[in-house]
């Protein structure tokens, strides 16, 4: 079977582009919804939907495959847009549709400011807000550079947080972050625990050397009950901030 090849640049491909962005900005009315921040999704989204029109005869979601049972074709789960999934689960449960086009008014909100608090965390080129912090200080995942914004928000009083330490008490002494609260050692993590008096609803950030032992301990805390723990995704290693040695 040769390959279906669509002009995109045909007056019959761009009138049918046109009757989609219709029809996504009437879902997006009718629904509440907002378009995903990042334009590209969108534009991608809505070429995929033109093309399954014309090909198919429907607008398929485009990130899922089409097949044929005779001369109908159908999509997985009824992938249609907007999908029942979409609406029933993803965008309630997540915040944005599988394709990503359609997203709640507080998704957006949301994917904006992190998009300005990457952009201080990576050049700073100021310090961070509180609520940059707070969408910071409750990721799962922290690079240095966002570890290091968060310190300087705290020494500053715009956030709370525990950072410690995993790593043993000889590495501790080669060199620790300044701005580490405690060391607890993942060699006797549960004997120390409890002299650390960590919050089980407080923010905690864990590091070790390369981000392995500390990722192993996050998820010892979140199984007992911790709320909000955080990991230096590549440990020590990667901070280029001040080392206390």
């Amino acid at each position: 079977m040769s390959i279906i090849k669509i002009d995109i640049d045909s007056d019959e491909f761009q009138a049918e582009l046109e009757k989609t962005i219709d029809f996504t900005d009437k879902v997006i009315s009718q629904f509440g919804w907002e378009y995903n921040p990042e334009a590209e999704v969108n534009e991608g989204v809505q070429l995929g939907l033109a093309r399954n029109k014309m090909m198919h005869g429907k607008r398929f979601c485009p990130c899922f495959m089409v097949e044929y049972h005779g001369n109908t074709p159908k999509s997985v789960d009824g992938r249609v847009c907007p999908c029942k999934p979409a609406i029933e689960l993803e965008i309630p449960r997540d915040g944005t549709c599988h394709c990503g086009i359609y997203c709640t008014p507080e998704y957006v909100a949301k994917k904006r400011l992190e998009k300005g608090m990457k952009e201080v965390v990576h050049n700073h080129s100021r310090g961070l807000s509180r609520d940059e912090c707070e969408v910071l200080v409750n990721k799962a995942e922290l690079d240095a550079d966002e570890l290091r914004s968060l310190l300087e928000a705290r020494e500053m009083g715009i956030v709370e947080f525990k950072l410690v330490d995993v790593r043993e008490h000889m590495e501790w002494q080669m060199g620790h972050i300044n701005g580490a609260d405690v060391l607890v050692p993942t060699s006797s993590f549960f004997q120390v625990l409890d002299d650390a008096k960590l919050s089980k609803s407080e923010n905690i950030i864990l590091y070790c050397h390369v981000g392995s032992r500390s990722a192993h301990c996050a998820r010892i805390l979140g199984e007992m009950g911790y709320e909000k723990i955080g990991n230096l995704t590549r440990g020590i290693v990667s901070y280029d901030g001040e080392i206390v040695r």
